[in-house]
């Protein structure tokens, strides 16, 4: 579908307008949330209120990683070095990305979404699965192997660990230091700042939240947007991509910053995350999304990632 082709110019340069204000204020609320959650952990230190930050701050993760995947789009702010300064340092290193690196492999995503040549296809080409797989999928989230899994092959395709065999040939500290300085940085400076306020122990919150709570939420937002779709091999958006609205809860963990409004941004990806709702409500009043793969709520979601009971 030709999205273009329904809106008048006037409305593609509304929906497509840049907000430093909206921009900052994403910004602000993702790492106040951040702050909130280390908060509550140093006043009431209990297995409770520490379960709620490993929650909160792994969906916080994941918003900065929603954040730094507008940056890269240059979505996020009006001008193109604010977009790569703030999506490189205050989005991507904090969970171990960087942005240059991360959008050479989305941008071909969405060239060849709904193709066999989509290097995301592997996320999400197999399922429906069985419950016993999805359950064991989602234990090695929690459990920090998928985290594991994704910066051992993340340093093997950088070239900063070869690899022989099932050992460790050598390690290319030159090529480590190039590839982890932002990360190094940002998470040196996080746990600078919380041992300046006494509470440097909270730091293992923020790793542990990384190797569990990000990972688990990051599959379920995977699978939601392509995952048991109507043909996923369909070049129309319309067919090979999804859109789950989220309750509060599920946009505080599974959905940060308007992720859930995926479709609408591979129908038109120079659509700022803050515009993304009123382009649904737009897309829906013409209806364009009449044969669209509208879910509510993940939790109805995870049920279509399941092969049903024989």
């Amino acid at each position: 579908m030709k999205v273009k082709e329904h809106f008048s110019n006037e409305e593609i340069q509304s929906f497509s307008a840049r907000s430093d204000v909206l921009a900052w204020l994403a910004i602000a609320t993702t790492w106040a949330i951040i702050v909130f959650a280390f908060t509550v952990a140093a006043l009431w230190p209990n297995p409770l209120t520490f379960l709620l930050a490993l929650i909160l701050l792994g969906g916080r993760q994941l918003g900065l990683g929603v954040l730094m995947h507008e940056c890269g789009h240059g979505t996020l702010f009006k001008s193109k070095s604010m977009n790569k300064l703030v999506g490189t340092w205050l989005c991507a290193a904090p969970v171990m990305y960087r942005l240059d690196e991360y959008m050479s492999n989305h941008l071909i995503h969405h060239a060849k979404a709904g193709s066999e040549n989509d290097p995301d296809l592997y996320r999400y080409q197999h399922y429906p699965v069985s419950a016993k797989s999805l359950r064991r999928k989602l234990l090695r989230d929690l459990s920090g192997q998928t985290a594991l899994n994704f910066l051992r092959a993340s340093f093997t395709r950088n070239q900063i660990i070869r690899q022989q065999g099932k050992g460790i040939a050598s390690i290319d500290f030159q090529q480590l230091w190039r590839r982890l300085h932002g990360p190094i940085i940002t998470n040196v400076t996080l746990l600078l700042i919380l041992s300046v306020l006494g509470v440097s122990y909270l730091f293992l919150l923020w790793v542990a939240a990384y190797f569990s709570f990000y990972m688990f939420f990051s599959r379920i937002r995977n699978l939601a947007e392509h995952a048991c779709v109507p043909d996923l091999f369909d070049p129309d958006p319309l067919r090979h991509t999804r859109t789950t609205l989220a309750s509060w809860w599920e946009r505080l963990t599974f959905a940060p910053n308007n992720v859930n409004y995926h479709l609408e941004h591979h129908l038109m990806p120079s659509i700022p995350k803050y515009r993304l709702p009123k382009f649904h409500q737009a897309l829906k009043q013409r209806g364009l999304l009449d044969e669209a793969d509208i879910e509510t709520g993940y939790l109805s979601l995870s049920r279509r990632l399941i092969t049903p009971a024989v």
